[in-house]
């Protein structure tokens, strides 16, 4: 006869300790919540009401025209726009909306790829983690093509883990619908591809994939995401892979890039950012404890190693602080399973709260600088004007003052293609407004599309002839080493120039000149530059040079 006491009391232990993981995953999930709804809440404010941001602007101009793909980007930023407008009407928070909503996943997906290296509690700590990131939590504010990529990118990660216990075709379903969400997205979805390939090349698991009917699906769903960037690419001559590849990458070695680790440490605040590299130390040494483990592994890998070695030779002229963000998010889910290991004394247990905190607090303060950005241009004034992103200011005033000035028919043109999207928004598309030539235009590359949609120079002489038009200048937009020769090149483009007025907004942070202007013939000589002598007169009384 079995005696009781050997098997009451490990029962009564084990129903003890699960009643304690409950209570504390509850505690985690109402912390969870309540950090999660104050954060989306103040997203919330500030997508509708911030002034759309450059590229923003041209991406809006993108869902005006439908297509596969641009340019600059396959069409899936453009398809979301689309949609947010078609349901919400025109308006910032009807564009972004789709983009919130995108981004409200993130921490959903963390604690997912949690589970399934330990418990809920783990679970819902990884969300909270997530919502430290200021990367990760600021994520949906904007529309713009890093918030479908990065939850395709980590979506695909969790499908990939998924694998491990469920090769239904259902999961090979979630896998193939995020790897072609993402080839349709960017052409940084190339680390995702890449991760792919190592798994089938170089393990065993992977290589047998090719056996079983789920992976094809999969594939083919990939393969059908790639169909936009294909398509857009040959209708354009290859300009997008150009500019991707080759336009915008010297690919040589720039030493001033070396700093790229502290410039991560300060976007993703240093202590948190420690405990990633850490993190991503341990889940290398521990690749060979199960395929999760590996995966995990060998996309830290390809994002880590691959943002470090490429970004010394890469483009290092634009913003791109935010291209690790994908292979940050799976190790935030790590995170609290390696604590969970260990015994940590009270020191340890103070840098790791301070590392939440302080990404917290650095999320807040970014989303409360936006919040301030929106309320322009009250707050602007004085030395806190240059903490304020440029590119958020003179929009509305622009847009209003050329409405003022312009007469019925009249064409109205901008002098590169970011004030032209600008102009475009905040007409609503009432009317095209055509772009000239433009240093930006090229070095953004959205020169090819703006010929494929004929509102470029070409297009504007055909339909213009020799009307008077309205052209309005950003004369804030161009550094000074491109600005004299394209305000030359612009001047030898026309045949007549008149200065209708003058717009500095937002403490003159900006600067636009109004301009009625009749275009020269192709066939007439260029003609002196005048238009420096009203636009800059006060700041270069001597003319450029």
């Amino acid at each position: 006869m079995i005696d009781p006491g050997l098997t009451t009391a490990p029962m009564a232990a084990s129903t003890k300790d699960e009643g304690s993981v409950a209570r504390a995953a509850r505690c985690w999930r109402a912390c969870f919540w309540l950090v999660y709804l104050g954060t989306l809440a103040i997203k919330l404010a500030v997508a509708s009401r911030l002034a759309p941001f450059s590229d923003e602007a041209f991406y809006w101009q993108e869902s005006r025209h439908l297509d596969w793909g641009y340019s600059d980007l396959p069409g899936m930023t453009a398809w979301l726009i689309a949609l947010g407008e078609r349901l919400g009407g025109h308006g910032v928070l009807a564009m972004r909306a789709p983009f919130l909503l995108l981004g409200s996943l993130l921490p959903w997906l963390v604690r997912d790829l949690a589970l399934r290296l330990a418990g809920p509690v783990q679970g819902w700590q990884a969300a909270l983690w997530c919502l430290a990131l200021p990367l990760a939590s600021s994520l949906g504010v904007l529309a713009l093509p890093d918030v479908p990529l990065t939850v395709a990118m980590l979506a695909a990660i969790c499908a990939l883990c998924r694998l491990r216990e469920d090769s239904s075709l259902l999961a090979w379903l979630g896998l193939g619908l995020s790897l072609a969400a993402a080839c349709a997205t960017h052409y940084r979805a190339a680390p995702l591809v890449l991760t792919g390939l190592w798994l089938i090349l170089a393990t065993p698991r992977g290589r047998g994939w090719w056996r079983q009917p789920g992976a094809w699906l999969a594939f083919g769903l990939a393969a059908v995401g790639l169909m936009p960037l294909l398509i857009s690419n040959l209708r354009t001559h290859g300009a997008g892979l150009a500019f991707q590849l080759w336009q915008r990458n010297p690919w040589h070695f720039h030493a001033d890039t070396l700093v790229q680790p502290l410039e991560q440490a300060g976007v993703c605040t240093p202590l948190l950012y420690g405990l990633l590299a850490w993190a991503a130390w341990k889940v290398w040494c521990r690749r060979r404890e199960g395929w999760v483990w590996q995966v995990l592994a060998i996309h830290t890998v390809v994002l880590w190693l691959g943002y470090a070695v490429g970004g010394l030779f890469a483009d290092d002229a634009r913003f791109r602080l935010h291209w690790p963000l994908p292979g940050y998010l799976p190790l935030l889910a790590v995170l609290p399973v390696l604590w969970a290991e260990r015994r940590h004394g009270g020191g340890v247990r103070m840098i790791w709260g301070a590392s939440w905190w302080l990404g917290w607090l650095a999320t807040l303060a970014g989303l409360g600088l936006l919040w301030a950005a929106s309320l322009s241009p009250l707050p602007q004034a004085g030395r806190w004007g240059k903490l304020f992103p440029m590119q958020f200011t003179g929009w509305r005033e622009s847009a209003a003052k050329a409405v003022q000035l312009r007469r019925p028919g009249q064409l109205l043109v901008a002098d590169n293609f970011i004030l032209g999207a600008e102009l475009d928004f905040s007409l609503a598309g009432q009317l095209p407004v055509y772009v000239l030539d433009s240093p930006l235009n090229r070095y953004h590359g959205r020169a090819p599309q703006l010929a494929l949609w004929q509102l470029d120079l070409p297009a504007l002489r055909r339909r213009a002839g020799k009307d008077e038009l309205l052209l309005v200048v950003d004369e804030t937009a161009l550094r000074e080493r491109w600005r004299w020769s394209a305000l030359e090149h612009l001047c030898g483009e026309l045949a007549s120039v008149r200065l209708l007025g003058r717009l500095e907004p937002d403490q003159k942070r900006r600067r636009f000149g109004f301009y009625a202007i009749r275009l020269r013939a192709v066939t007439a000589a260029p003609r002196r530059c005048v238009i420096w002598t009203q636009a800059h007169a006060a700041t270069y009384p001597d003319g450029p040079g």
